[in-house]
């Protein structure tokens, strides 16, 4: 019933094109995140429509989005996040599924904690990497790893922009992870991201969390995924977040 209510109010917005985004595309950037109970998102959603656009693709503003991740045997990348190392990479695979485009992706965060985003198109998404995705990871990272297909998870997500500012506000809803048999869904749980050139904190969306006690958060959903479904696995550094989203989400067990 929420998510229908998102849906409504959503279509309040005056609409933006990918074609009239091109100058937020924001490939290099800083990332604050959120995350944010959807009876609040509900709240300034409503109060943010005569200060944002939402992203329209082919009439459809709640775009659905599918990405499998990829680790080594033994979670290097989840345990360099978990064990509050810089310099971090994510490698994926995601499908824009509204827009039949599909793209391997690699996200660099840096020390400075700027994230940098490189990616090239592939036909759909499939396990295994080929030998062109490797020489693509290869030449870009210079990574001496083996990757294999980890985790999975679907979203819907809602794009706003701010027409006056370099900005994109990501609202992700509907969350779903799963590793192997293990599964988690999280339809009470939303996150928000905040993608600047550089951190502006007159953000118009940034004041409205602010308002109603939402702070930033450090957080990946690969890691969030990893730390809720995987056995035995550390998961000291998100304990906390997991606790909070708990909150939120009496299904999740650990």
């Amino acid at each position: 019933m929420k998510l229908e209510k998102v849906t409504e109010i959503i279509h309040n917005y005056a609409p933006i094109t990918l074609k009239e985004m091109d100058g937020v595309e924001l490939m290099n950037r800083t990332d604050t995140k959120f995350l944010v109970p959807l009876q609040i998102l509900l709240e300034i959603l409503d109060e943010m429509n005569t200060i944002y656009r939402v992203l329209e693709v082919k009439g459809v503003r709640l775009s659905h989005y599918e990405t499998l991740y990829y680790d080594t045997l033994d979670f290097h990348f989840y345990m360099r996040h978990q064990n509050g190392k810089k310099n971090r990479w994510k490698i994926r695979k995601r499908s824009y599924v509204d827009s039949d485009l599909s793209f391997l992706e690699l996200k660099f965060k840096t020390n400075r904690g700027r994230t940098q985003k490189q990616r090239t198109s592939i036909p759909s998404i499939v396990d295994e990497l080929n030998l062109e995705e490797n020489a693509f990871i290869d030449r870009k990272t210079g990574l001496p790893f083996e990757l294999f297909p980890q985790l999975k998870n679907t979203f819907t997500r809602i794009t706003l922009v701010e027409p006056h500012l370099p900005e994109r506000i990501t609202i992700d809803l509907d969350l779903a992870f799963q590793w192997q048999e293990n599964k988690q869904e999280l339809p009470k749980v939303v996150i928000v991201e905040v993608k600047q050139e550089s951190q502006n904190r007159k953000s118009p969306f940034v004041a409205a969390l602010k308002k109603k006690l939402v702070r930033p958060e450090s957080m990946s959903k690969y890691c969030l995924g990893v730390a809720l479904l995987v056995p035995n696995i550390k998961r000291n550094s998100f304990k906390e977040k997991i606790l909070k989203l708990k909150k939120f989400e009496p299904s999740i067990t650990l």
